[in-house]
């Protein structure tokens, strides 16, 4: 039989605390209770343990600087966006520390540059242009397809109003054509000096002097005038669309009555079409707007006017192009070529050729790379 121990039975043995570990300082915060205790950070050690890769990361940037992305090699490429980092990294300690401000400046830039370099879309100017032109204009045109047929409607109209009315009363022509425009062309000029106008030859130096006035005249203003006032309800935009019909049409009946109808839009049409399409162009970017303000749908007011604006813009840039080439036409081409065959062939061409490209240009996605 097993005898029993009358003594107590020791205490159990005590359970060990244990102690988890909390997440440990950041660096910032070593950094400051390193600074706190008295423990020098120069900025000279600073930079001196760090400079060698703010160096490689310079020399890299310079690199694409001059030569884009294209002149860095696979190595380089991989280092960039590494190098970018340890920057950034190193600008938040001197930041934290305190660090001379020759310093902190430098370190500010460096990152901005690398920043663009790595996060930023650079392209050659040539190949932005291509991707405008090829790509995003005639695209937007397409677009932007029911103010544009607005914006012919209502040049077509006022043109034939202008002429109908004009021919009802020769009077209402001064009603319709500023002095300006007229350049003394009017219903008590003689038919032998309207026919001058159209035939008239100048000399090389008068060409160029020809084509820079261009750029001020009559349908080049009212072009980007009507881009304008689109902000203020698309009404003003169509009313310009419209009185520029009226113009043509009053000058059309003009030449009409003396005879020259064929010789007129001859003389009108080689540069008319790029021009004229140019400016409804302008036209129907400023309708877009007024119509995005007036009609925001059910996107926010300031939203749909912002991306509108934006659409609106890239249609007026096109436009712009556009007058520039009519002012080549009819600065040039026009005083050199007095031959009506010539004068409708240049005109029909330059027709298929706009139609063409504003209707199939950029319709496949790789043709301009992004």
């Amino acid at each position: 039989m097993t005898a029993i121990d009358p003594s107590p039975a020791p205490p159990p043995a005590p359970l060990e605390t244990v102690v988890v570990p909390g997440p440990g300082p950041t660096t910032q915060e070593r950094l400051q209770a390193l600074s706190a205790q008295g423990v020098p950070l120069k900025s000279a050690s600073f930079r001196a343990e760090r400079e060698a890769s703010w160096r490689e990361l310079e020399g890299l940037l310079a690199k694409v600087q001059r030569g884009g992305m294209r002149a860095l090699s696979a190595r380089d490429l991989g280092r960039l966006p590494l190098l970018h980092r340890a920057a950034l990294s190193s600008l938040s300690v001197a930041r934290a520390i305190s660090l001379d401000r020759n310093l902190l400046d430098y370190l500010e830039s460096l990152c901005a540059r690398a920043y663009l370099t790595v996060y930023g879309v650079r392209r050659h100017l040539l190949e932005a242009l291509a991707d405008f032109f090829v790509r995003r204009f005639p695209r937007m045109v397409r677009a932007h397809w029911p103010h544009l047929a607005l914006g012919f409607a209502l040049l077509l109209g006022g043109c034939w109003a202008g002429f109908a009315l004009t021919r009802a009363d020769p009077d209402r022509f001064y009603a319709f054509v500023d002095p300006f425009t007229a350049q003394g062309r009017s219903p008590t000029s003689s038919t032998e000096s309207l026919r001058e106008v159209l035939y008239g030859k100048e000399g090389a130096a008068t060409m160029l002097k020809s084509f820079a006035m261009f750029l001020f005249t009559h349908n080049a203003r009212v072009g980007i005038l009507a881009f304008v006032v689109g902000f203020a309800g698309a009404v003003p935009s169509a009313l310009l669309l419209f009185g520029t019909g009226l113009v043509l049409g009053a000058f059309g009946q003009l030449y009409a009555s003396r005879g020259l109808s064929v010789e007129f839009w001859a003389w009108i049409l080689p540069h008319g079409v790029t021009e004229l399409t140019a400016v409804v162009l302008c036209g129907a970017a400023g309708m877009a707007l007024g119509l995005a303000l007036l009609f925001p749908g059910r996107e926010e007011r300031r939203a749909g006017l912002a991306r509108r604006g934006r659409e609106a813009a890239v249609m007026a840039l096109g436009a712009v192009a556009l007058f520039f080439v009519a002012g080549l036409i009819e600065g040039i081409f026009r005083q050199l070529v007095h031959s009506v065959p010539i004068r409708y062939s240049v005109a029909g061409t330059s027709a298929v050729l706009l139609s063409t490209y504003l209707l199939l240009a950029g319709r496949r996605e790789g043709s301009v790379r992004r």
